[in-house]
């Protein structure tokens, strides 16, 4: 399946026992070349919790098992759906930190709640400590040094946690950034103790945006969309972008919104985007 280009293989743990498959196993299963090929491999298991309907795992092609994929809860729901294994509408999702609330449309497209951003550096988790850094409008921004220049600070990061963590920087031009060069740097720099996804984003007007994101794990991808949300937040929060806001990736279109904090009170970002299958079968698990 894939959402707006992000691709997954969607494995059924409802009525087999998956539970045991292993980081070796998800590797060669995402192997593009020797496997099916995928970003990330989704788990879809029995709920764990009371108050959730379903739980997924989810699995990047490195076999290291993460928090979120904002792209892969669509095709979960769509999934879910296709193969009757629910007709509840909206359905709500047990993920690794949180419950997610899924609401499929009648032209295909799938709104998730994806809950409140995260800011706190301890909760993303990111360490700040001895990098240089400004306030942009409501948000704290940071310098890394990974760029070719080093001592020029001009790609300043906002961070935030959708469920998982997200550096985002501006950029006059996505098309030209150095996202395969510095992205895997920024990726696995010493702030951030469990890595971190690093998105490019482009401002169009106040309601739309380019975005590329090189994902933790997996590399470039053609959309993300926890990364969509934490770039529209960071827009949001530097004064930058209003909600709702379309977030063209390299793969398709999202649409992010976002009502900001007030009294205290941190709303929750809604994504908008498509869910498609692209085939189906089985496959003899790798050893």
């Amino acid at each position: 399946m894939h959402g707006a280009g992000n691709d997954f293989i969607v494995l059924n743990g409802i009525d087999q026992d998956l539970s045991s498959i292993t980081t070796e196993q998800c590797k060669q299963l995402a192997h593009r070349q020797f496997g099916i090929g995928a970003d990330q491999i989704l788990l879809v298991e029995k709920a764990t919790r009371p108050d959730a309907d379903f739980r997924y795992r989810i699995f990047n092609a490195d076999g290291g098992e993460v928090e979120q994929c904002g792209n892969g809860s669509r095709c979960f729901v769509r999934y879910v759906q296709d193969h009757g294994l629910s007709n509840k509408n909206p359905l709500r999702v047990e993920v690794a930190h949180t419950i997610l609330t899924l609401l499929s449309h009648e032209d295909g497209q799938v709104e998730v709640n994806m809950g409140a951003p995260i800011f706190e550096p301890s909760r993303i988790p990111f360490n700040p400590a001895g990098l240089p850094s400004k306030q942009d409008f409501h948000e704290t921004v940071y310098a890394l040094a990974v760029s070719n220049n080093p001592g020029h600070h001009d790609d300043w990061i906002s961070v935030v946690s959708m469920g998982n963590p997200h550096a985002v920087q501006v950029v006059v031009d996505v098309e030209s950034a150095p996202v395969l060069t510095e992205g895997p740097l920024i990726e696995s720099h010493p702030a951030f103790p469990n890595r971190v996804n690093a998105g490019y984003m482009q401002i169009m007007n106040r309601h739309e945006i380019k975005l590329r994101v090189f994902e933790r794990g997996a590399g470039e991808t053609l959309a993300c969309g926890t990364g969509a949300c934490a770039a529209v937040v960071a827009g949001i929060r530097r004064g930058m972008l209003d909600s709702p806001a379309l977030v063209h990736t390299r793969g398709g279109d999202l649409t992010i919104g976002w009502g900001g904090i007030h009294n205290d009170v941190c709303e929750p970002v809604i994504m908008t985007g498509p869910a498609i299958t692209v085939f189906e079968g089985e496959t003899d698990f790798p050893a």
